[in-house]
């Protein structure tokens, strides 16, 4: 798959995923932030809770599922990211937070979705 194709396939793995959220109530904050140091693919409300949502797709479970390539090191970066969103948004910083991750695998045009809520935490 070419540059152009992946990038294709992320964005429209991204809008399933952001339909998906908004499809269960989340209101939407930014989506692709982005700092010297990280990323966060979309940022939702939750009730009164800020969800940083990774989104990742796999088309086949080959090398392991969607869910199972947010690694510990890319695990850092979301968790950097945040804390910078929080750092230029203070009128969100009182709020609680938590690392979601939506896991796409299969088909894109016809995919298996599975949310994973506070699929990680800061602690460690």
């Amino acid at each position: 798959m070419d540059d152009s194709m992946r990038k294709a396939v992320g964005t429209a793995a991204e809008q399933a995923a952001f339909d998906f959220l908004l499809a269960r109530g989340l209101k939407p904050i930014t989506r692709n932030y982005r700092c010297r140091g990280g990323e966060l693919d979309i940022v939702m409300l939750d009730g009164k809770t800020l969800a940083f949502v990774e989104v990742r797709f796999r088309a086949t479970s080959n090398f392991g599922g969607a869910a199972d390539s947010v690694t510990w090191h890319k695990q850092r970066r979301i968790i950097f990211a945040a804390r910078h969103f929080l750092m230029t948004h203070r009128g969100l910083s009182h709020l609680p937070g938590r690392f979601d991750i939506v896991a796409i695998d299969g088909n894109i045009q016809a995919p298996r979705i599975e949310w994973l809520k506070a699929a990680f935490t800061a602690d460690r």
